[in-house]
């Protein structure tokens, strides 16, 4: 793979920083230096031609900032669906406003970026040390969420009267390009107000992002769920256990869960087109794993077979609206063995709420600490439009522009999906 194809993601600042930083005991990030650091092909689409590496800016504290600490304030808001480690982003950034930089105050937007408009009359949330100090024990987020277009101008209105500096916004790929709007409508403004992004999304579908936090929080969970399939499958003759898992466009949850926990027989993704009937169809398959072992565990993302739908419109977030794939297997299936004669049993298990409120885990506790270290580093120093990343284990600063380009599906033709069918022993394809 050529690293000679580079994308060069410098991201904006508000203007020149020259006030220095309290900060004492850190190592300062050098602006002039910069990160070429090459991407993995699990990063790119399966015909995805480059970039092949990447040059961008460390995250990390900077020596001298643009905003002035006390007389800074900072607003934060999370949208769109739950995922683990929400709050665990919250806590840290109002910690490392307080005490690392002694901001003048730190304000909670209700209820996503309906709390910025005045018709809803969503109440503004004071957040410091002594209110956030133990939010990392809960799931969900203590600001509440909403989905849905806002008037980036109304936004904007909004953020002016409250004199807000820095705007963090902690969401998916649809609250980035909402962060991209009102970065525009502050630009056309001239104002000095500053746009950083927190990448979250439970399927870990973010372009150029390794990994998005909550996922191996998910990913924890999910296996727990394929445990009791596979033992309510074991435990009736011709049993099957299905489980269903989040992944709308992607399925890394459902290929990680089955790479973690063996018992999975068939795993079934958005990137991977499959036949229900047919010689080479999933029934035809099942029927043979039910024949030969007596049991069966399928686990299934909730975008995958779309195709056999028809166009079922969008919800209120832009998003495709999905048809119920396992509604549609578990008929199926029912069909088909009964017209075989084979008697079965078949549990389905749905732990999707389950797994978007828990807690974080252990690590993913950590990965939202730094990113919201991270993200206050960031703002504070003037940079804007832009979002926090982890790349090669590199915490780094990307433009949101880059993105939002398009979502990170798994390549079915990458050693790693190929790792997921060598456990699993289901065939390369089922067309």
């Amino acid at each position: 793979m050529s690293l000679k194809k580079k994308l060069n993601t410098l991201v904006e600042t508000l203007g020149q920083a020259k006030i220095h930083s309290p900060l004492k005991t850190c190592r300062f990030i050098n602006e002039k230096n910069t990160l070429t650091l090459p991407i993995p092909k699990e990063l790119l689409d399966e015909n995805d031609q480059g970039p092949y590496s990447i040059v961008c800016e460390e995250a990390g504290p900077r020596q001298l900032l643009y905003f002035d600490p006390p007389k800074t304030k900072c607003a934060i808001v999370t949208c769109g669906g739950l995922c683990p480690g929400i709050n665990d982003v919250i806590r840290s950034i109002v910690m490392t406003c307080y005490h690392n930089y002694n901001v003048a105050s730190v304000v909670g937007i209700r209820y996503g970026l309906q709390g910025l408009i005045p018709k809803y009359g969503h109440p503004l949330v004071e957040l410091d040390p002594s209110t956030v100090s133990n939010i990392h024990e809960f799931g969900g987020t203590i600001l509440g969420s909403s989905r849905g277009h806002q008037s980036p101008e109304e936004i904007v209105d909004s953020l002016e009267r409250l004199n807000i500096n820095i705007l963090f916004m902690i969401g998916g790929d649809g609250t980035m390009k909402a962060a991209r709007a009102i970065y525009k409508e502050i630009k056309k403004r001239k104002l000095k107000l500053s746009v950083i992004g927190i990448p979250k999304t439970i399927d870990n579908d973010i372009y150029l992002v390794s990994q998005t936090f909550g996922f191996d929080t998910a990913v924890e969970k999910a296996t727990e769920a394929i445990r009791c399939a596979h033992t309510e499958a074991i435990g009736a003759p011709n049993g099957i256990g299905m489980v269903k898992l989040m992944g709308r466009e992607s399925g890394f949850i459902a290929a990680q869960a089955t790479l973690a926990l063996k018992e999975v027989n068939f795993v079934l993704i958005p990137e991977v087109p499959f036949n229900i009937h047919g010689e080479n169809g999933f029934l035809s398959h099942l029927e043979k794993r039910i024949l030969s072992r007596g049991h069966a565990v399928v686990v299934v993302a909730e975008g995958a077979g779309q195709d056999l739908f028809d166009n079922l419109g969008t919800d209120a977030s832009g998003n495709k609206k999905l048809g119920d794939i396992c509604a549609v297997l578990r008929e199926e299936i029912k069909k088909y063995f009964t017209s075989k004669n084979i008697p079965y049993t078949l549990k389905f298990i749905d732990p999707s709420y389950i797994i978007r409120s828990i807690p974080a885990n252990a690590n993913d506790r950590v990965y939202c600490g730094f990113l919201g270290q991270h993200a206050v580093h960031a703002g504070m120093s003037g940079k804007t439009n832009m979002l926090v990343s982890r790349l090669q284990d590199r915490y780094i600063y990307l433009p949101i522009s880059i993105v939002t380009q398009k979502r990170r599906k798994l390549n079915p033709n990458s050693n790693y999906w190929s790792a997921v069918l060598s456990s699993t022993g289901q065939p390369l394809n089922m067309e």
